[in-house]
């Protein structure tokens, strides 16, 4: 009897699950022993975009202690909840993965607070976008291949990173305006293969979408707390959280604090997760979604909460917003980061010629156009404590460069 290919997941996969069948962005011979969905995410975990994310704030910059979430632990994270909930879908759980891992690469040093900075740096130059600098990351800065730059991955992973947090374009799409390096970027990429960009992405992108809000919404408690920024008395007033606490609380009285919040995240994860399968196969049934085109070509995405999960879910993120997001130990530590990229992106942008090597040769002369967008690129792709070395080296006196 002939050995089963290890490519073909077609036996465990659901019909509308998103099956590989549009290429990669260059054609390329595909490999022997891996599906292009696992090959995808093996080019996504062995690029220097990837590991850079072990020095990238997730909420606390990185140096403030060894336990906090990174961006790298975070994308980790979404990726385990991603597959949990494509498994049990019978989704493409690699692709699910694949768009978890890759989609924090476009962040810069310093989390929210630098990205603020360099889109009000970079305002006038085309702006800047987190979801948009990982397509450039992944098309773009990876030189790891002979024939092509960036990670040449398959067209829906691509499509996944796009649009996994809904339509780019059309009636469907956010109608805020997008900042020109958006709209460059997405041109870019649909001249060599069109995204299709009005339409939703795979559910496989929809799900590690939420699997995001899950993972971050459950860890910033978790490192909220470990802070001191937040407390148990504080959380056991939300909703979600609270109902869960008081039921730990009453289950296993006098249980160690470190204990009662490794339960109560467990349990809230959990919660979550089971809310949002339970949803999604309620959708796909009352849609007859019976392949992966019908997701895209939906009114409304496919993967979500209920109502009443929603509606505690957005509670939950405005607690988090007041109480830790904006808490003044928080504020003055975005503060610093903001004033670092800031005047960075400034001493880059007034004189190219301290770009380092490989990005200097790029740039056209300062304060223009081209050299803005070289800036910005380079900054955006530092790890925290490369921004802090950078800005000693450039504006201490007594440090040497």
């Amino acid at each position: 009897m002939a050995a089963a290919d290890p490519r073909d997941s077609s036996s465990r996969l659901a019909p509308y699950a998103c099956r590989p069948t549009r290429g990669r962005l260059i054609d390329e011979p595909e490999s022997l022993i891996r599906s292009p969905f696992q090959r995808d995410r093996d080019r996504v975990v062995h690029a220097r975009a990837f590991r850079r994310l072990m020095y990238k704030t997730q909420v606390f910059v990185s140096h403030e202690g060894d336990h906090y979430r990174t961006r790298l632990t975070h994308s980790l994270e979404v990726a385990q909840i991603s597959r949990t909930i494509a498994r049990v879908l019978g989704l493409d759980e690699d692709l699910a993965e694949v768009v978890a891992l890759a989609h924090d690469l476009g962040h810069p040093p310093f989390g929210h607070a630098g990205e603020e900075a360099l889109a009000q740096a970079a305002a006038d130059f085309g702006g800047f976008d987190h979801n948009v600098q990982a397509l450039r990351v992944i098309t773009m800065f990876e030189r790891r291949y002979a024939a092509f730059d960036g990670l040449n991955l398959s067209w829906e992973t691509i499509e996944g990173i796009a649009k996994h947090n809904g339509p780019m374009t059309g009636p469907l799409a956010d109608p805020r305006p997008k900042p020109p390096v958006v709209t460059e970027t997405l041109a870019a990429i649909s001249s060599i293969k069109p995204l299709d960009l009005d339409g939703w992405p795979s559910i496989e992108a929809q799900v590690a979408a939420l699997a995001d809000d899950v993972a971050y919404i459950t860890h910033d408690i978790d490192d909220g707390l470990r802070a001191g920024l937040l407390s148990i008395a504080d959380v056991a007033e939300q909703p979600l959280a609270g109902p869960l606490l008081k039921q730990l609380v009453a289950a296993y009285p006098g249980l160690e604090q470190r204990r009662l919040i490794g339960e109560l995240l467990r349990r809230l994860i959990d919660r979550m997760v089971t809310d949002l399968i339970t949803e999604t196969r309620r959708r796909i049934a009352a849609a007859g979604i019976a392949h992966a085109d019908d997701a895209r070509a939906l009114g409304a995405p496919t993967v979500a909460f209920s109502a009443e999960m929603d509606q505690d879910r957005h509670a939950i993120k405005a607690y988090l917003f007041g109480a830790l997001y904006r808490h003044v130990r928080v504020n003055r530590m975005t503060s610093k980061a903001r004033r670092v990229v800031r005047d960075l992106v400034a001493l880059f942008l007034a004189e190219p010629e301290c770009l380092p090597d490989g990005w200097r040769e790029r740039a056209e002369g300062p304060g223009n156009a081209a050299t803005a967008r070289v800036v910005v690129d380079y900054v955006a792709g530092m790890t925290d404590r490369h921004a802090r070395d950078e800005y000693e080296k450039l504006f201490n006196p007594f440090v040497r460069t």
